[in-house]
């Protein structure tokens, strides 16, 4: 409030000095037609005067003006009244299971160890030309990993949804519009030399599509389904679950947006959850979801949930599928996304939720749609996507 005050009182003075400006320059001409040069000359002083403190003022308005967005980005969004509240994940709440929880008899190999059978998966060889992080799929694998995602891309589309291939790289205004600058941090890679990030989802680059548009209220909502790689350092430590394909910082994914009015978006946050709830039980995945509690909220957030997959290895839900959001007008303030109404501009609404995200999902899909002799069941709704294949069978069977 205090910069809002001073730049207020820059731009009260700038106003004043330029209209002053005008008002001497206006005379000079006239003194010097009636050859009152010494008049004109101490007019034109002052002018230079006034263009002098117009010059400091513009400065120290725009440094201010990016010192109070700053620390205006820093704020968070006002989370929704029945946000569970909580330090961390730990206090995240169950709301509904979906799906039989799948008990097995016999033991279920680690997902990488699953991956290596059916000689899907070349860790070895993407540590050589990479680093940790990434991996090579191969073969039947990697025919599932794309059929996984030209299902999840024809799924969205029999909803309604319109479907999009983005950039992916970004500007930084578009980086800051989308997401806190402690996300940015852990999460975006920066092209070198360049004001260009890769994206972390597509998300980024859809939402950033309708930077400073006013939009039609008739057109709403606007709902979209994209493609993309995505790309993330992943900083932080992490557990021995997340070895293998869990955690890594190169994937493809499917992501659904909404834009709508602002009366709507709590019930497109409910319709877009249920929709993925409904693309992992047609893939056999039983699921749990969980409303993230206060301190598992991303800044912009208002609500989330995340859709959690069972684990028949371990015999709990464990392992994100993936997470809805509403940010409400968060990101639209940032970008300037706004609509016509017949009462007046005002700013839309965002949400974004993960249709899928293998490689992680192959994982939960793996467990849930192994056999006990190591073979791998292709649900129905793949079977189109994968030459007919009902199974994946390990090398050698």
């Amino acid at each position: 409030m205090r910069l809002d005050e001073q730049i207020r009182a820059l731009k009260k003075e700038g106003d004043q000095l330029r209209a002053d400006r005008n008002t001497l320059s206006s005379k000079i001409g006239l003194l010097m037609k009636e050859k009152k040069l010494e008049e004109a000359n101490e007019i034109k002083a002052k002018v230079v005067k006034n263009n002098e403190r117009i010059v400091e003022i513009e400065k120290q308005e725009e440094e201010l003006s990016a010192n109070l967005k700053k620390l205006m980005y820093l704020i968070p969004n006002i989370i929704a009244d029945d946000v569970p509240i909580g330090e961390d994940d730990s206090k995240n709440v169950q709301r509904l299971t979906v799906g039989q929880a799948k008990v097995v008899d016999y033991e279920i190999p680690y997902h990488a160890d699953i991956l290596e059978s059916l000689n899907g998966l070349d860790l070895d060889s993407a540590r050589k030309t990479s680093g940790n992080g990434f991996y090579y799929l191969t073969g039947d694998i990697a025919r599932l990993h794309s059929a996984i995602l030209s299902y999840a891309r024809d799924f969205m589309i029999d909803k309604g949804f319109t479907y999009c291939i983005p950039p992916f790289m970004i500007r930084s205004e578009v980086v800051n519009g989308v997401m806190s600058f402690e996300e940015m941090e852990n999460m975006m890679y920066k092209i070198e030399g360049e004001d260009l990030f890769l994206i972390g989802t597509s998300e980024h680059s859809m939402i950033g599509r309708f930077r400073d548009t006013i939009l039609k209220e008739e057109d709403f909502p606007i709902c979209l389904t994209s493609y993309s790689p995505c790309f993330r350092k992943e900083v932080g430590a992490h557990g021995i679950e997340e070895r293998g394909i869990y955690r890594v910082h190169q994937f493809e994914k499917q992501e659904m947006i909404v834009i709508c009015k602002p009366e709507d978006s709590m019930k497109w946050y409910e319709k877009m959850w249920q929709i993925s709830s409904e693309f992992f039980i047609s893939l056999d995945i039983p699921h749990e979801v969980m409303e993230c509690c206060s301190g598992d909220l991303a800044d912009l957030k208002v609500k989330s949930c995340d859709l959690n997959a069972w684990s028949p290895r371990q015999n709990r839900y464990f392992g994100e599928l993936g997470s809805c959001s509403n940010l409400s007008d968060a990101q639209a303030r940032r970008l300037g996304i706004k609509f016509k109404t017949k009462e007046g501009i005002k700013f839309a609404h965002t949400l974004n939720n993960t249709v899928v995200a293998p490689p992680r999902m192959l994982i939960a899909f793996m467990e849930n749609n192994l056999n006990a002799d190591g073979s791998l069941n292709i649900p129905k709704a793949l079977r189109g996507y994968m030459g007919g294949k009902e199974k994946i069978y390990p090398k050698g069977k």
